[in-house]
């Protein structure tokens, strides 16, 4: 049974803002769509945008006035907008601050200023856990040690957001999730590869040392789990935390191989840019793998293993860009 007819999305212009906000109009809710366009492209609203269901407001969470006006009377938020780009963190930490964590704590205080009931799906990573020593990883591993910018900021997030369940009439679902691919990514390793490739199919260069291992998500199924936040009976305390991903691993010199068959190319020679066991960049965690049997029992898991889910983005990026 939905809850809410009307839910405000912000980053909805982003990569799966914008696969959300498709699938939230096909349900006939209205949806208001917020986004600063920092990272996300109206191009991706082409059809909700020819919705009269949709409103979109372009505006910053770091305008309070801005915020509060998104908000408005929507019951529901679809909490997905941040700096989505984990590598880069090291080199500009404020802009993470701001757009990730000082976003959130303006979005939690325009909820605290209207003072009605409100229900916030908060989109989180797998990069809070840091690096683990259990694996799969469940939701209640501690202590949680984030190794980069990104992923400090949006544990953080998921603590203004714990704490605000107390001061407000307030309920919450943190979403953390693996690596999320699809159409419309504007970064990421796939994206990367392909761009890569275009332009010197003869050689490739990999990040690292080639053998981080990840769980990927394909956006389809990202979503859907974003979807069981519309059934009441999903709701149950003040606040809950999920765990999204696969239950298979994808390692990075395998994921080069599925993106030169996409394009259609053999023999593409390999190079990276570490020694063996040396990280890609600052932050990144080389071997992730999350446990979601929590979310299982809720009634979600995915449709395609993390093999299945590249292999899909791939070839559907492939034929995005080419357009």
């Amino acid at each position: 049974m939905s809850i809410a007819t009307r839910v405000l999305v912000t980053g909805a212009a982003g990569f799966i803002g914008s696969h959300l906000t498709e699938r939230l109009l096909d349900l006939g809710l209205q949806v208001i769509g917020f986004d600063n366009l920092s990272s996300g492209d109206l191009s991706n609203l082409e059809g909700a945008l020819r919705n009269p269901q949709f409103r979109f407001v372009q505006g910053d969470l770091l305008d309070s006035e801005a915020t509060s006006g998104a908000l408005g009377e929507c019951g529901l938020v679809f909490h997905l907008a941040a700096d989505p780009e984990v590598r880069f963190g090291a080199e500009n930490p404020s802009a993470q601050f701001r757009q990730n964590l000082q976003a959130t704590f303006n979005l939690l205080e325009a909820v605290r200023r209207r003072a009605t009931n409100t229900r916030i799906v908060f989109a989180s990573t797998s990069t809070v856990y840091g690096e683990v020593s259990t694996m799969p990883t469940p939701e209640d591993y501690g202590p949680l040690l984030p190794i980069s910018m990104y992923g400090a900021t949006k544990l953080g997030c998921e603590a203004l957001m714990s704490s605000y369940t107390q001061l407000l009439p307030l309920q919450v679902v943190i979403f953390r999730f693996a690596n999320v691919v699809g159409t419309r990514a504007g970064h990421g390793v796939l994206r990367d590869f392909i761009t890569k490739l275009w332009k010197n199919p003869r050689e490739l260069e990999v990040l690292g040392d080639g053998t981080q291992t990840k769980s990927y998500l394909h956006v389809d199924d990202c979503v859907d789990a974003f979807l069981m936040a519309l059934d009441e009976e999903f709701w149950h305390g003040p606040v809950e935390a999920y765990n999204i991903g696969s239950e298979s691993q994808t390692n990075v010199l395998d994921i080069a191989r599925m993106v030169s068959d996409a394009i259609g190319l053999k023999n593409v020679a390999i190079r990276t840019t570490t020694e063996p066991g040396e990280r890609a960049w600052p932050g990144d965690v080389k071997t992730m793998q999350l446990d979601i049997s929590k979310i299982k029992r809720q009634g979600w898991k995915p449709r395609r293993c993390s093999d299945e889910a590249i292999q899909t983005a791939a070839m559907e990026l492939v034929r995005e860009l080419k357009k």
